[in-house]
């Protein structure tokens, strides 16, 4: 019987981290494809009030955090809502609220138009008729959002964290196996995807500060409604984000 209990505690013992794994990764894929639906959702808000606001990026900004609290604040009741919208509108995670993530929440990529399409007399001619001749002379505001999802579950945001950046051949994993711990795991690029450079870049800083985050991205575009202003476009990107995105 002795034995018998000794194998099934050992047995146990091995399984327990993967079984605890397996709950914890399914709750945060989950959260993950409701985020990943968040983004396209504060994509479309951003270009959207850009749109009739001539581009200006603080309100493209606002815009998408707050369609995007919900998936990293507290966001259950008006008071709630206010005050993750106050702690979060100049675009940062902060320790004392974000469960130790810091750094920009969303960067905001203007694909369209840039500086050299916008008219000195944009302001007098954006709604003349005779302006448009054909579907080029139309003034899109074309944004390609991405949205630093902090991820929140303990140990399966460690474990994905790892995989992540060994899956999008940014880091190789070779430690001790935190499924199994008397493996050596193994995990190396499985794919031929690559983030661009600066996301990258940025992906691994966080994740050298121990901050487990995914880069969602969503683009959306739509005709602007309001002209685009060129004191608004001093720099292509909204800030933070880098330019060359």
């Amino acid at each position: 019987m002795d034995g018998e209990s000794g194998q099934a505690a050992v047995e146990a013992a091995l399984t327990l981290p993967l079984s605890i794994f397996l709950i914890l990764a399914t709750i945060q894929f989950f959260l993950l494809l409701q985020a990943r639906t968040m983004t396209e959702y504060a994509a479309f808000r951003a270009v959207r009030t850009g749109s009739v606001k001539h581009a200006n990026c603080e309100a493209m900004t606002h815009a998408a955090i707050a369609a995007l609290l919900p998936t990293f604040a507290r966001t259950d009741s008006p008071a709630a809502l206010g005050a993750a919208f106050r702690n979060h509108r100049d675009n940062e995670y902060t320790v004392g609220h974000d469960s130790g993530h810091t750094g920009a929440i969303v960067w905001i990529v203007r694909e369209r138009p840039v500086l050299g399409e916008i008219r000195a007399n944009e302001e007098e001619s954006f709604d003349d008729p005779a302006r448009y001749t054909s579907v080029a002379d139309v003034t899109r505001l074309e944004a390609r959002l991405i949205f630093w999802y902090p991820m929140r579950i303990p140990f399966a945001n460690w474990v994905l964290g790892r995989m992540f950046l060994a899956h999008l051949g940014l880091r190789d994993y070779t430690a001790d196996n935190p499924l199994m711990s008397p493996q050596r795991a193994q995990w190396g690029s499985q794919t031929a995807f690559r983030l661009n450079g600066l996301i990258g870049q940025e992906l691994l800083d966080r994740a050298s500060r121990h901050q487990y985050v995914f880069p969602l991205q969503a683009n959306y575009a739509m005709r602007m409604m309001t002209p685009p202003r060129r004191r608004n476009f001093a720099r292509q990107n909204c800030n933070p984000t880098p330019e060359g995105l």
